[in-house]
């Protein structure tokens, strides 16, 4: 098989390493050019200067899969590609697209007949040694021509990657998917902040993270990563409580709404996510002059003020 892979950032890079080990013949390009040339080093990977170089490059029917940031610079990309595939050519988006902007550029590809199919990854850095979940959308003719890819880059050919449906639902479910991380993620912060603030008790966070590893109901690859940070840092000096939001965690609360289906763990996870990013500052600013006002509570102030 015959691909052709946009994007090399540290997910799309090692997609491509797990590829070449399949002997798979990928052609690569990125806008820092470096990086393509490192990687066409590091594993044989051929390289492209751009992406009509890259579509050029391609035997027919032609595979190119993107792995960019969603948003405007995959928006990009896709018009280009779609000026430059050709009817029964393939075109893959990997990244964390909005389900809806997915299902938008499949039906402009269609009036061109060029094939999308959207494929939802999940993996982070460990995915290289093992595996990725891929969560696909697009028709059964255009999933069925790219599985040996697919085999290739989930845990095993049987298991770990599934046709979801039509197109969009692959990133639909990777939406959910994260949303559900989210849920998870804050509920593991939580419960490990109240154990730490009982100081009387001197719990060993790090020992309690590895007995949960074992039999328990929580276990979970999640709390496996936890355990890992807690032995090595169990105060967390010298990290900022400052947590980012890649955006699917927002998508997946903007859906409970629209859907009517109530959401509460997840929409809360990412509105501590939001409070974690000083956007509660001023709400908090607020109810302490509030308390002031009508009970006369001293307000703490701030340095410099």
């Amino acid at each position: 098989m015959q691909l052709g892979m946009i994007g090399l950032g540290r997910m799309g890079a090692n997609m491509v390493r797990r590829l070449r080990r399949g002997n798979v013949d990928v052609i690569g390009y990125n806008r820092d050019m470096s990086v393509a040339k490192a990687l066409e080093e590091a594993c044989g990977m051929l390289t492209a200067e751009n992406l009509a170089d890259l579509v050029s490059k391609l035997e027919g029917p032609r595979v190119a899969w993107l792995m960019l940031p969603a948003g405007d610079v995959t928006e990009q990309h896709i018009a280009e590609l779609g000026e430059l595939l050709a009817a029964d050519d393939i075109l893959i988006d990997g990244a964390n697209s909005n389900f809806k902007d997915s299902m938008r550029r499949a039906s402009w590809l269609a009036e061109k007949g060029i094939r999308f199919v959207d494929a939802g990854v999940s993996g982070g850095i460990w995915g290289l040694e093992l595996g990725y979940a891929l969560m696909v959308g697009g028709s059964r003719a255009a999933v069925d021509a790219v599985r040996p890819a697919l085999e290739l880059l989930a845990p095993a050919p049987d298991r770990g990657w599934l046709h979801c449906g039509p197109a969009g639902s692959g990133h639909f479910v990777k939406m959910i998917h994260n949303g559900i991380e989210y849920g998870m993620m804050q509920a593991y912060a939580e419960g490990f902040a109240l154990m730490n603030a009982r100081a009387d008790f001197d719990l060993d966070l790090a020992a309690i993270a590895e007995t949960w590893r074992h039999g328990s109901v929580v276990r979970s690859w999640l709390l496996d990563l936890t355990a890992g940070v807690l032995t090595e840092n169990v105060e967390l000096d010298g990290i900022e409580p400052f947590v980012p939001d890649s955006g699917e965690g927002r998508w997946t609360a903007i859906e409970a709404i629209e859907s009517g289906v109530p959401a509460p763990v997840i929409s809360t996870a990412v509105m501590m996510r939001f409070a974690s990013q000083g956007r509660h500052d001023y709400a908090s600013k607020l109810l302490a002059t509030m308390r002031e006002q009508f009970g006369g509570h001293a307000i703490k102030k701030s340095s410099g003020r």
